[in-house]
């Protein structure tokens, strides 16, 4: 019977502790083990620095709108492209990821908390430690342009560039402890999610009735495993390197930089799948409840997110057809890379078809994945451009694999992101964010993409290279530089209006209720914000949607099984 699709009790609340002072109320943040406070933790740091690497970006928008701009120095210049790729990849996009799949994991599975509630607090603070490590090289540097320099040999930080010859002072040294720091918390983390998936469900939750969402964070931390492993020892060797007279790197003494490429890469490439399919997830939950339609084939999706962790272990060196790989070498990325493209493009028909024939409701939430399936489907075109080792030649240097990445990870993970603020605020919050100014930042936040991502491509395929401080006129990039500059204040000015949306609506949102979007999964069971407890007894489920069963027993569109 579609009723006892789950079984909630009524007693579900317990006496909430009463308040104390704001001295106890951080020392309660501080020391907490709670996974949703932790998750809200996560998010929080992610957003702060999500405004500072913003900045970053602006300026290095604003010193390129123009040719021959003084607006900062070429040093300054190279300080900003690297803190903002450092910042936006490590200390904004996984801590982000993190924090929701902290907070709403155990909800989703019918759990109490994480496996592992200490190891979980000690991981957020690996985390907040590594961005406070790497922040503090601004005034702890003491680089090569005088005291406080950040670092400055890019995010991937390629040899010889980090060897003391042309790296001096400990710019270098806080991005590589501060990478090992934030390191060793993704690696509690992923061993948090996976134990908790694995075994904490509650009763009737098998693997295939389990969301997809957890279903989705479960491939995303074995990956995080295997992943962030090569990070951590090329660290430690550059480390060696630079004080104890090792020359893995160093060419001259026999060592490899090539072999720098290649572990950093093992991590790099693989670690765009550990964001995106995060981002998939929110997806995955939004769309359905907001088409009304239950998911298109989830075995079929599970299938394809297990796909893509195994196939992206196999795509790195597609970032090296330049360094002089083998034809045969080439040829296997090439492959590998194209492979890939497979099960990707299987989740956008699945997404595409869970809309299909439903009964769609265009809120803030909706419109954000819509804005991403779109933008995705053009990522993920441009990066078979780029899968081909001719293509690839030739662009490799320039700002037309920039527009692409960027595509990835704005157009993509970002819309995914906001999709999935506005849709689970009101659980983590109680509030509703405002509708209207939702819409607002959707529109302004989707020109300012487009203006800057969309043209940035032309500049590329003009020769513009890459991580230049100024050019000069009159070879065509001038116009379409300008263009880029001024999406990103559009960009800018859609941030500022969610920051503003989500701090007015926690204080003046209208109240959301337990479950404001007629959802279907276990963490709408509950009050917003959920109690400490999350379920007073866990639940049982006997179905892949136990609160869309439970409510609608009588509408035959909606049978899942």
């Amino acid at each position: 019977m579609a009723s006892d699709a789950v079984t909630i009790p009524s007693s579900t609340r317990l006496p909430q502790e009463a308040e104390g002072t704001w001295l106890e109320t951080l020392h309660g943040w501080v020391t907490t083990v709670d996974h949703k406070r932790l998750g809200l933790m996560y998010i929080g740091l992610a957003l702060v620095f999500l405004l500072i690497g913003g900045v970053e970006a602006t300026i290095m928008r604003i010193q390129l709108a123009v040719p021959h701009a003084h607006f900062v120095s070429p040093q300054v210049f190279n300080r900003m492209f690297t803190m903002h790729g450092t910042t936006m990849i490590f200390f904004v996009a996984m801590p982000i990821l993190f924090g929701f799949a902290n907070y709403l994991v155990p909800l989703m599975i019918g759990a109490r908390d994480m496996a592992f509630p200490r190891l979980n607090a000690w991981s957020f603070w690996m985390a907040a430690f590594g961005g406070l490590l790497l922040y503090f090289s601004f005034i702890g540097g003491d680089g090569l342009y005088g005291a406080g320099s950040a670092p400055d040999v890019g995010w991937w930080a390629y040899a010889p560039l980090t060897s003391p010859a042309f790296s001096k002072g400990h710019s270098t040294d806080y991005w590589t402890i501060a990478l090992l720091v934030s390191g060793f918390g993704s690696i509690g983390t992923a061993i948090n999610i996976l134990t908790t998936t694995l075994s904490m469900r509650c009763r009737g939750m098998t693997l295939g009735k389990m969301p997809l969402f957890a279903w989705l964070n479960l491939v995303m931390s074995g990956m995080v495993l295997i992943v962030i492993s090569p990070l951590t020892a090329a660290q430690i060797m550059l480390m060696i390197d630079r004080y104890l007279g090792g020359h893995f790197f160093d060419t001259q003494a026999g060592g490899s930089a090539t072999i720098w490429m290649h572990f950093f890469w093992i991590f790099g490439h693989p670690e765009v799948y550990v964001l995106v399919i995060p981002a998939f997830a929110f997806v995955s939950e939004i769309v359905p409840v907001f088409s009304r339609k239950a998911i298109f084939g989830y075995p079929v999706m599970v299938a394809a997110t297990v796909g893509i962790g195994f196939i992206s272990m196999s795509v790195w060196a597609h970032h090296m057809f330049t360094i002089g790989m083998t034809s045969y070498g080439n040829a296997f990325f090439v492959a590998t890379t194209m492979a890939i493209s497979v099960p990707t493009g299987i989740k956008i028909f699945n997404w595409l078809g869970t809309m299909w024939g439903g009964k769609i409701r265009y809120a803030t939430p909706m419109v954000f994945c819509l804005g991403f399936l779109f933008q995705f489907l053009i990522a993920g075109l441009t990066g078979i451009m780029l899968a081909a080792a001719p293509w690839d030649w030739q662009l490799s240097g320039s700002y037309f694999v920039v527009a692409h990445f960027h595509y990835v990870i704005v157009g993509g993970i970002l819309f995914a992101l906001f999709g999935a603020f506005y849709y689970w605020y009101p659980k983590m919050t109680g509030r509703m964010l405002d509708e209207v100014l939702g819409k607002w930042h959707f529109w302004l936040f989707l020109i300012g993409f487009h203006l800057t991502f969309d043209f940035m491509h032309i500049p590329g395929i003009l020769g513009m290279p890459r991580r230049i401080y100024t050019y000069e006129p009159g070879r065509g990039w001038e116009g379409w530089n300008m263009i880029v500059t001024i999406g990103v204040i559009f960009q800018a000015a859609a941030v500022l209006l969610f920051v503003a949306n989500l701090v007015r609506s926690y204080f003046k949102g209208a109240p959301a209720g337990n479950d404001p979007w007629d959802a279907w999964t276990l963490e709408w069971s509950t009050s917003s914000p959920p109690p400490a407890y999350n379920f007073a007894v866990p639940p049982e489920v006997k179905s892949r949607r136990p609160l869309w069963d439970l409510k609608h027993p009588e509408d035959p569109d909606w049978k899942y099984e």
